[in-house]
């Protein structure tokens, strides 16, 4: 390979690593300049264009439904005849390991309750009002909406690698809109884009679950945090993801997934029957109900007569946030679904994990919010500030404090080892031209490479700029999901014409 062909097949991530590098040298060199000049920007575009991250996520959640029970619905993501290559629970694991897991822990506590103690406008604090919409944000900004944009990506990708054979990259997906450009600079933009966003968002999450886990080693075992626990935790974690990732998806990841469902569905069960239970399913009741009536209100619910000052703190940036996530879950999902029809996929991503969110969040979120109608602990104001904390001080108001205390935060440790590996496993594929098995080597490096980062901007305080700077490559991205809906309906049409095609031959 001459020189020149090698520079042109190393581009996109030559371009993505010098961006990557230059924002991390400015969060080092600069933290606090960095943090005011993203957060800024960030906030002007929230405030600007908060509509468009409303009108664009109900549209994705409207066409994942769309997808799931209408004419395609019986769909392969691939091909004809093809089993899926994991059981349904081994799939539903690895869905949620990638996706959620860490952040339904933290905030499945730390949402409802920060919500109690500093609500919407025009709403008491500390009011039975404000428990009930807490709970009901909560589940909201964790249920169908986050996961439909997730499973666009996702089922983009899937038709192109699966279905037609092309790259496992971002780009193949609009195949059907640019076709060959692909391969050159339109194509390579999208990529470079998904890695400069991909890379920001894991080595900040990867930061965020480091100070987490920390958090929850002080609270369970009084060990002060500090920059050396935090340099132990990122190794040990670097450590036991390096080793499930190049064991492969089939080991590694399975074994992590099934064990942390199974650690998840225990500590839930222990929290219903421990904690105020009967309160806990007269809430479950209401808030299915509650969810379903007031999706439609909520997905199109903007402030133009107040600024947007919490509808910007908490939705329009979830909404950023989850975007700027997608190629990484999205990808990820691809990789496990093959084999699954469409209507399967859209029920096995978007509603059996708004389910097990309800269920998370009244059994945790809503004990929190009982203690506090009833007792008045101050668990609400402390979860307001420090919302990490909000799960363990919950715990240690239940019986068995101690043993629960220390399930939540070995479920916490896995979900953190897990999103790790799908994020190396991901980013390995972006760099392998879209080979869905990267080698090993490329998976170690990725995975050294996140753990620097996140190390260097932890220790640095530039992890908010990071954030910030993730959440601004939500807004390009959000046009390009947009121009992917089209592509997906454009090749499930086509396919639909050649199956149709293909039936009437036989039966003729």
């Amino acid at each position: 390979m001459k020189w020149s062909e090698k520079l042109n097949h190393y581009s996109v991530f030559i371009v993505s690593a010098i961006v990557v590098l230059a924002i991390v040298v400015w969060g080092v060199a600069a933290p606090e300049g960095m943090t005011s000049t993203m957060e800024a920007m960030m906030t002007m575009m929230i405030e600007q264009f908060g509509w468009f991250y409303v009108l664009a996520t109900a549209l994705f959640v409207g066409y994942c439904l769309f997808l799931g029970f209408g004419p395609y619905r019986h769909m392969k993501l691939g091909l004809k005849g093809e089993k899926p290559e994991y059981t349904y629970f081994t799939w539903l694991g690895m869905l949620f390991a990638a996706g959620m897991g860490v952040g339904l822990v933290f905030w499945g506590v730390g949402e409802p309750l920060s919500h109690f103690h500093n609500p919407p406008e025009g709403i008491e604090p500390g009011s039975q009002e404000a428990a009930n919409y807490g709970l009901l944000y909560g589940i909201f900004h964790w249920g169908v909406h986050p996961w439909s944009i997730y499973a666009i990506v996702a089922l983009g990708l899937a038709f192109a690698k699966f279905r037609k054979n092309l790259p496992g990259l971002i780009s193949s997906a609009f195949y059907n809109v640019i076709g060959d450009q692909i391969y050159r600079w339109p194509g390579k933009t999208i990529d470079i884009i998904v890695i400069i966003a991909t890379t920001v968002g894991i080595a900040t999450s990867f930061g965020m679950s480091t100070l987490q886990v920390g958090s929850g080693l002080s609270h369970v075992f009084g060990i002060e945090s500090g920059n050396m626990v935090y340099l132990m935790i990122i190794t040990t974690v670097t450590f036991i993801f390096l080793l499930s990732a190049v064991t492969g998806l089939n080991k590694g990841m399975r074994y992590l997934s099934v064990s942390n469902l199974g650690l998840a569905g225990i500590l839930l069960l222990a929290g219903v029957v421990l904690g105020p239970t009967i309160f806990i399913f007269e809430h479950l009741v209401r808030a299915f109900g509650q969810y379903a009536t007031s999706l439609p209100e909520l997905s199109f619910m903007t402030t133009p007569y107040t600024d947007n000052e919490w509808m910007g703190d908490w939705t329009l940036f979830y909404w950023a946030w989850v975007i700027s996530w997608s190629p990484f879950v999205g990808t990820f999902i691809a990789r496990v679904s093959k084999g699954r029809s469409l209507q399967e996929f859209i029920i096995g991503v978007l509603f059996v994990p708004t389910i097990i969110t309800i269920l998370w969040f009244v059994t945790f979120g809503g004990t929190g919010l009982h203690l506090e109608l009833n007792n008045d602990l101050g668990i609400a104001e402390t979860t307001a500030e420090t919302p990490e904390v909000g799960m363990f001080l919950v715990l240690e108001h239940l019986p068995g404090s101690l043993l629960l205390s220390i399930g939540a935060l070995i479920l916490i440790t896995i979900f953190f080892i897990t999103s790790a590996n799908s994020a190396t496993y991901v980013l390995g594929v972006f760099s392998s031209e879209g080979d869905l098995n990267p080698k090993s080597s490329t998976l170690i490096v990725w995975g050294l490479l996140i753990s620097s980062i996140a190390t260097v901007l932890l220790l640095s305080g530039g992890l908010d700029g990071l954030q910030a700077t993730a959440t601004i490559t939500a807004f390009p991205f959000t046009f390009l999901m947009i121009l992917l809906m089209y592509a997906i309906y454009k090749s499930l049409k086509r396919e639909g014409l050649e199956k149709h095609k293909v039936e009437e031959k036989e039966d003729w």
